[in-house]
């Protein structure tokens, strides 16, 4: 983000505004994209502690923890503080746990149950884990 900001000012020394203001809008989606991540990232945690949780029927306190973390900090970090509003509006919500979903169902397939599956198992769903006595 540095080398933006002193091309920025590069650009106002120089008066380039249109530059100027074109680089500003880049270093906006830079950020909104940092800021999509970072909930996407917090909602694959969450879905592959909650995917575990409901193949083992079982939880642990880390596990538990890791799931009301996620909880706590989802919404905190989609809030725009300063514009108001939210980064991923409740409407396309759905459509960005819909975008890691099948990445955080691999990963809990290969967690779950020591780590033995076939294919990731997810409920209504086809496939499901394989272990030995199960």
């Amino acid at each position: 983000m540095s080398e933006e900001l002193e091309q920025l000012r590069q650009y106002l020394e120089t008066g380039q505004l249109e530059a100027a203001f074109g680089l500003l809008d880049e270093m906006d989606e830079m950020s909104r994209d940092d800021k999509i991540h970072k909930i996407q990232s917090s909602m694959h945690v969450l879905l592959v502690h909650l995917i575990k949780q409901a193949v083992e029927r079982r939880t642990t306190p880390s596990w538990d923890r890791t799931i009301r973390n996620a909880l706590f900090w989802i919404p905190r970090i989609n809030r725009r503080r300063k514009a108001g509003g939210w980064y991923i509006p409740a409407d396309d919500l759905q459509e960005a746990l819909d975008d890691v979903y099948e990445h955080a169902l691999d990963n809990a397939a290969a967690e779950a149950l020591g780590g033995e599956h076939s294919k990731p198992w997810h409920p209504g769903g086809p496939g499901k884990i394989v272990s030995a006595g199960v």
